[in-house]
């Protein structure tokens, strides 16, 4: 694989997880990045890694930000895309009291993991708790994604070699309309909190398991 194919998820991810607000959905990334590695699972794994570090690496940029002389421009652009203090401040309390498993918990959950490492920041939870908890609830997470990724790009492979062309249209065009329906989903579901942007729901949209999670919890 390209070397420039791998540095530029992996930069993508860390710019977004270094709480730079891109209009890319990270976990959409994940999954097209497995899909391209199905059929290679070593160097797959490798990806994985670099995925997983870069994420890292932002996530604790992010929390370091937050917690110095980046917090109140940090958190101001966090509102602005839908992240209220409210909202923060819930996830904060949650983490003063369960620590590492809080932050791995948050990280996780589609919906609430785009305010963990802020809320965690504002919750002055200690870093060298918050790092273990980054790592285990990326890793689930990350790992999750770019697995289904490289499930859905060893059967594409297959389906690449039977079907026809006006099936494969067909498949791209349910994928797309599929997005769009988890979109406005999502949308609706949260319409009367308001305390989400486009920018949330597109983030939240981009996977199936992602938006069962999100609509079933804001039902």
């Amino acid at each position: 694989m390209d070397v420039l194919a791998v540095i530029g998820p992996a930069a993508l991810i860390l710019v977004k997880e270094s709480g730079v607000p891109l209009p890319i959905p990270g976990d959409l990334l994940i999954v097209g990045a497995g899909v391209s590695l199905a059929d290679d699972l070593p160097v797959a794994l490798a990806v994985l890694v670099v995925l997983l570090v870069a994420g890292y690496v932002g996530g604790s940029i992010q929390f370091l930000a937050a917690r110095g002389v980046l917090r109140r421009p940090l958190l101001a652009g966090l509102g602005r895309i839908g992240v209220t203090e409210d909202r923060l401040e819930g996830l904060a309390g949650g983490m003063r009291r369960s620590g590492a498993r809080g932050v791995a918990l948050a990280r996780m959950t589609p919906g609430i993991r785009i305010a963990a490492i802020p809320a965690a920041a504002l919750a002055t939870v200690p870093f060298v708790v918050f790092l273990p908890g980054l790592v285990a609830g990326n890793g689930v997470f990350v790992g999750a994604h770019f697995g289904i990724g490289f499930l859905l790009g060893t059967s594409a492979a297959e389906v690449l070699e039977t079907a026809g062309p006006f099936k494969l249209v067909a498949v791209v065009a349910v994928s797309l309309l599929a997005a769009v329906v988890g979109w406005v989903v999502l949308r609706r579901r949260i319409a009367s909190a308001q305390t989400d942007t486009a920018y949330a729901c597109w983030a939240d949209c981009s996977c199936p398991a992602c938006v069962v999670v999100v609509s079933v919890a804001r039902s």
